[in-house]
């Protein structure tokens, strides 16, 4: 499993996740993070975004409920052992 940094917009820090799995939906990139390896561990879903660089990638929690349930289900099917609870 990657673990990758992340840096905070606003400049206030940076935490570090594991990535589950990654998938385009309609043109979209989403990514299914957790902060642990452990089994009942919570998860985001993120959505990529424009990053301010060329060279680096943007990513916004998704929080519009209708978007979260619809990539979440995706997420379940294309990790079969996975159960996404809101």
């Amino acid at each position: 499993m990657e673990k990758v940094r992340f840096t905070f917009a606003d400049g206030s820090g940076e935490d570090e996740f594991f990535v589950l799995e990654e998938t385009m939906i309609n043109g979209s990139t989403y990514i299914l993070v957790t902060d642990s390896e452990e089994d009942d561990a919570e998860c985001l879903i993120l959505k990529e975004t424009a990053g301010s660089r060329a060279d680096e990638r943007a990513f916004e929690i998704v929080e519009d409920d209708t978007e979260l349930m619809a990539v979440s289900k995706v997420f379940e099917e294309l990790l079969e052992d996975v159960n996404i609870e809101m």
